[in-house]
């Protein structure tokens, strides 16, 4: 960070603590190659022309913000700058700021999700989120960061070691239940994930879990015949989940830029995923994933990581992302 004292406010909230100094820190590398590289152009471009647009798209498509919402930025820019005759930086990068925030708005999981702690401590009935996502991104410790948040938050949680294709993944989770205060739900190495599935869901209604969170084998999207054993998993987590408040956490790693997409667009068909951990975003120049995962997608953006630590893992807010983002 520069040193600045950030004053702001949204939406009621105090932009100006710790935690948001911390995210404002964690989204420096994407605000580099995002935001300061298209406010420089703005400034050094005389007028606003098809030189400025061209230069404009491949900046974004270099920050990994993907072809299509590119195209779709570009597009609407284009129609705000002439129905509006705007020609100073100032005015544009006001637009540019209030599309990305329309965009992540739109899709946003703000208030109405379950993945939100208020929300899970309001409902009449347990929540039930199953985590999917390929091998690498940081699901078994995300698991473990989203146990210790909502644990922190009075929230009695239940894991379910369904990654039985490493025994490493049972005793990491093992390890993540015990720091959270948390139970856990495991079988041996090489177990049927959703016969851990269904003992998980039951245990949850006879102890009266407000949170399950069900850890799923890492898999490449592309392998047909695990994606079909996701499908039986997710199958038996909605069934036997009556009552239940279900999710399905795609957690992907921002590091990999557009891979994302893809990973995102295969889990969706899948097993209909319902909100996306995006991991890793303090680590790399890529996180203008997010905006195409919210604006083309349509998934909601429901935790980012920005740390090693597990408050590092947060859930997110649109407009406290944005403010962060053009801090």
């Amino acid at each position: 960070m520069d040193g600045k004292t950030h004053n702001r406010k949204w939406g009621g909230t105090d932009l100006s603590g710790g935690m948001f100094a911390r995210l404002v820190d964690g989204l420096e590398k994407t605000r580099h190659s995002l935001v300061e590289q298209v406010r420089n152009i703005t400034l050094r471009s005389k007028k606003l022309d098809e030189d400025f647009f061209e230069e404009l798209e491949e900046t974004l498509i270099l920050a990994d913000v993907g072809v299509e919402a590119t195209e779709m930025l570009v597009k609407k820019l284009r129609t705000e700058i002439h129905n509006n005759r705007v020609s100073e930086p100032d005015q544009v990068m006001a637009m540019f700021k209030k599309m990305l925030t329309e965009i992540l708005s739109n899709h946003a999981a703000d208030a109405a999700s379950v993945a939100n702690a208020a929300a899970v401590a309001d409902s009449d009935f347990p929540a039930a989120w199953m985590v999917v996502g390929v091998n690498g991104v940081g699901k078994t410790t995300t698991i473990g960061k989203l146990a210790a948040l909502h644990a922190k938050a009075g929230k009695k949680v239940l894991l379910g070691a369904g990654d039985t294709f490493r025994a490493a993944a049972i005793d990491q989770l093992d390890i993540w239940a015990q720091r959270a205060g948390c139970e856990i739900v495991k079988h041996q190495e090489g177990s049927d994930p959703a016969a851990v599935a269904f003992d998980t869901i039951q245990a949850a209604k006879a102890r009266k879990s407000d949170l399950v969170l069900l850890d799923t084998a890492g898999r490449l999207h592309t392998k047909v015949n695990l994606m079909e054993e996701l499908r039986k998993v997710h199958r038996v987590v909605t069934r036997e989940a009556v009552g239940f408040r279900t999710e399905v956490l795609l957690v992907l790693d921002a590091t990999t830029g557009q891979n994302a997409i893809e990973q995102a667009k295969i889990f969706k068909e899948a097993v209909a995923v319902s909100g996306v951990a995006l991991t890793k975003l303090d680590g790399t120049a890529k996180g203008g994933v997010i905006i195409a995962i919210a604006g083309i997608l349509g998934i909601p953006i429901k935790y980012i990581g920005v740390g090693e630590r597990p408050e590092d893992l947060r859930e997110f807010h649109y407009g406290e992302f944005i403010e962060a983002l053009f801090a």
